[in-house]
């Protein structure tokens, strides 16, 4: 019950930070998944140009929305992600995390960040075929949706300065030893509340 009420202040204050502090928008292309020792269900995955599900093209976006509450150093930030799976089926992740600014050298920026995440998806014990016993998420065989909490997932982010208010970026995230992640897109600086 502690981790929620953590998780609702964090929440809270990321809207409730002060007007000058900046905060923008993110839209990504949700891309590639990375299965380190592949994956004994490659079979269902139609997007997969290995064989044995080492890489696996998804296809969907995430949104997401950083506020800094200590300028260009600390920042919270929120994600929401709808996609395509491996096996082409619908699921997607939501995140709250605290974010740092690793470093920020001209036009280059890499942030790092921490926190919750929530990851689901159609119950994949639907396909012929499907191997529970490697399964990364939880969930009966008879469920609509699997799914699986992760408390502490992390993310690094590159940014390249396209303009005062667009950036490229990049984001990865390093969910070894079962699956990682690489999406790319645009990160949007809103203007400042007056």
């Amino acid at each position: 019950m502690n981790k929620w009420i953590v998780l609702a202040l964090l929440v809270l204050g990321s809207f409730t930070a002060p007007a000058q502090h900046r905060r923008n928008l993110n839209i990504k292309y949700f891309g590639l998944t990375l299965h380190p020792k592949g994956d004994d269900n490659a079979d269902l995955m139609p997007l997969n140009p290995d064989g044995k599900g080492y890489f696996v093209v998804n296809v969907g976006a995430s949104v997401g929305y950083e506020q800094f509450f200590v300028p260009d150093k600390f920042s919270f930030k929120a994600i929401q992600a709808f996609y395509a799976d491996c096996a082409m089926r619908f699921a997607g992740f939501t995140h709250f995390g605290v974010r740092a600014v690793i470093f920020n050298i001209g036009r280059h920026s890499l942030n790092g960040g921490l926190g919750p995440t929530l990851v689901y998806r159609r119950n994949w014990s639907e396909l012929e075929g499907y191997n529970l016993s490697t399964s990364f998420f939880g969930g009966d065989p008879d469920d609509k949706w699997q799914y699986r909490m992760i408390w502490y997932a992390g993310e690094f982010e590159y940014n390249y300065q396209l303009s005062d208010r667009v950036d490229f970026s990049t984001a990865f995230v390093p969910g070894y030893p079962n699956i990682m992640s690489l999406s790319f897109g645009v990160r949007y600086w809103l203007k400042e509340k007056e």
